[in-house]
């Protein structure tokens, strides 16, 4: 029997996608494909390579609305957002393109009469690119386009809940006209991405996703002596300062937790606020989160869609249970929130308080619309409890105080440290994570070092 991947969707529960797998055949093509062609796409002038990539980006931004309602229709979020996720993986895409040739240039260390030294920034061959469903353009874009400006070959394996993300891509690369072999997509089974991974055509493993996926890519991995980069889970904490403004850090804090129903890896999901504070935090926090609208994400009313799956929602579910079990309480009534009903996508967020750190909410990652708050006496609590955690992606700090934000971010354990913000990406900035976050680099001129391999050339003569 065929296998095929079929994505149902979490709006209604009708299937969305119905796609064949890879066959065993089909992915020994596409890897000998993407090895032949990596050659002759490396060799070609840097600007060749990022006029084409150009081409694409816009070939997919020119389908933007199109994008939009299938983005809402695979993996739920509202309809009035995901035109958003097409902006911004084209910002991203356009700033990578523009710092491509200054990131990739050559390193030429001091002169010596008699030698020339330099180190080449060279293509690591075929990049591996597996990627998430809960930003499916905006995480795939992190690997694929500086892997591509570096001349290397990809291969995308994107989620079984978004497959026609991977779809579109590859029609904007062939709108583009780039070379046959340099981007493909592949539709895989878990078995068979392991498989990939163990090929001897495959260079480099780019993947986002959860902490156990991860453990699973390095398990494929081991003993090829490749790289891996992971950007992996987070339970992101934010801490508001007595001199907070206190307007703007509810509702960025609020945004944070529950933009995307939950469902980022730099979601707020533990909140931190000075106890002179914290009263009126609570009020301002659960008056705006009783505003937002549960519903059908292709309603442009709607302003909390679904999570991902019915199961997804079950065991966000249980993770408040939990909490509530353990002496929490939740400050929202999901009964205000009509659509919200057990054994479906659909529920209410919540705001926990009266939580801990041996509860789940606060020591692990939940990826749904809920959030812990805790009151904190000063800076020395808030920064022994925002790192008592296994995860280290990013955190926040809300001050007026832009030397108390640097001074307590030199000790926080994490991979981005904001002031004023959350829950956002610089492509400018290294995107990485410390301690069970993952590890390398996406983004920024640093992740471009990363998708290449460094070769010297040290050349005598004075002969």
């Amino acid at each position: 029997m065929t296998q095929e991947l079929i994505t149902i969707s979490p709006v209604d529960g009708s299937v969305a996608v119905q796609r064949r797998y890879a066959t065993s055949d089909g992915i020994r093509a596409a890897l000998a494909r993407a090895n032949l062609a990596q050659r002759a796409w490396q060799d070609a002038p840097l600007a060749s390579r990022a006029a084409l990539v150009t081409s694409a980006v816009e070939a997919l931004v020119a389908q933007k609305d199109a994008i939009a309602e299938e983005l809402t229709r695979q993996m739920g979020r509202p309809i009035r957002y995901t035109p958003g996720e097409v902006d911004g993986f084209a910002a991203r895409a356009r700033h990578m393109i523009a710092i491509a040739e200054e990131s990739l240039q050559e390193v030429v260390p001091p002169a010596i009469d008699g030698y020339t030294r330099f180190i080449k920034r060279t293509a690591v061959g075929v990049v591996l690119v597996v990627a998430p469903w809960n930003y499916p353009l905006l995480t795939a874009v992190n690997a694929i386009v500086p892997a591509l400006l570096a001349g290397n070959t990809v291969l995308l394996k994107h989620s079984a809940q978004t497959p026609l993300v991977a779809e579109r891509f590859a029609a904007a690369f062939r709108t583009a006209g780039l070379p046959e072999g340099v981007f493909q997509y592949l539709h895989l089974t878990h078995d068979d991405t392991r498989r990939v991974i163990r090929s001897p055509e495959v260079n480099f493993v780019c993947f986002t996703g959860s902490v156990a996926g991860g453990v699973v890519i390095e398990e494929a991995a081991v003993g090829r002596f490749i790289g891996v980069g992971l950007e992996l889970g987070g339970n992101d904490p934010a801490y508001v300062r007595p001199d907070a403004d206190l307007a703007h850090a509810v509702e960025t804090l609020v945004d944070g937790a529950f933009f995307n129903a939950g469902q980022s890896c730099c979601g707020i999901q533990r909140i931190y606020v000075h106890s002179s504070l914290y009263k009126e935090f609570i009020a301002r926090a659960v008056a705006l989160t009783n505003q937002y609208v549960l519903g059908d994400p292709l309603d442009p009313q709607t302003t909390l869609g679904p999570v991902v799956s019915t199961r997804a929602a079950a065991e966000i579910r249980a993770i408040v249970s939990e909490a509530l079990d353990k002496g929490a309480t939740g400050l929202i009534d999901a009964r205000a929130f009509a659509m919200d009903k057990a054994g479906t996508p659909y529920m209410a967020p919540q705001i926990l308080v009266d939580v801990n750190h041996s509860m789940k909410i606060m020591a692990d990652e939940c990826f749904g619309p809920v959030c812990g708050v805790m009151p904190v006496a000063g800076d020395d609590e808030a920064i022994r409890l925002m790192n008592d955690s296994p995860y280290g992606l990013t955190a926040a700090v809300f001050t007026r105080d832009v030397d108390a934000a640097l001074r307590i971010g030199e000790r926080i354990e994490t991979g981005t440290w904001f002031m004023n913000r959350c829950d956002f990406l610089d492509p400018a900035l290294a995107w990485t994570g410390v301690k069970r976050s993952g590890r390398g680099v996406t983004l920024s001129s640093i992740g471009f070092e990363h998708l290449t391999r460094a070769k010297s050339y040290h050349l005598k003569t004075n002969l």
